[in-house]
């Protein structure tokens, strides 16, 4: 169960990394021309939901590998689950498809209960 909660870690993290780090380096325009919901949201909110999406996947990852604090892991997992649960209502609400955001969303909620030793393994 370890190994199969690292590699949902590695692809969680990698997803929402390349999410977050996009959201952070591409201008507010291009981003509105590619995401309907960025078209009413500030700059300023959307580089700040690309940063929480950087840090959520570096928590995800860093504090079990290193064994520093890793409490934050699943910490980060449940962060990250309530980022992606925003995303589902939103694309709900634009009436885009859901898969994305419901896949990731299992999967932090995977990593949580299974990190805080709910699923008998931490």
């Amino acid at each position: 169960m370890n190994a199969a909660l690292w590699i949902l870690q590695g692809l969680l993290a990698f997803a929402v990394f390349g999410a977050g780090a996009f959201k952070l380096v591409t201008p507010h325009a291009k981003l509105a021309e590619k995401m309907k919901w960025a078209v009413t949201w500030p700059p300023a909110r959307v580089k700040l939901l690309g940063l929480a999406q950087v840090l959520g996947a570096v928590g995800v990852v860093a504090p079990w590998a290193t064994g520093i604090m890793p409490v934050l892991t699943p910490v980060a997992a449940c962060c990250l689950l309530v980022l992606m649960l925003g995303a589902v209502k939103t694309h709900v609400d634009l009436e885009e498809p859901l898969a994305a955001p419901v896949v990731l969303s299992v999967l932090a909620l995977v990593i949580a209960l299974g990190r805080f030793g709910v699923l008998g393994v931490s």
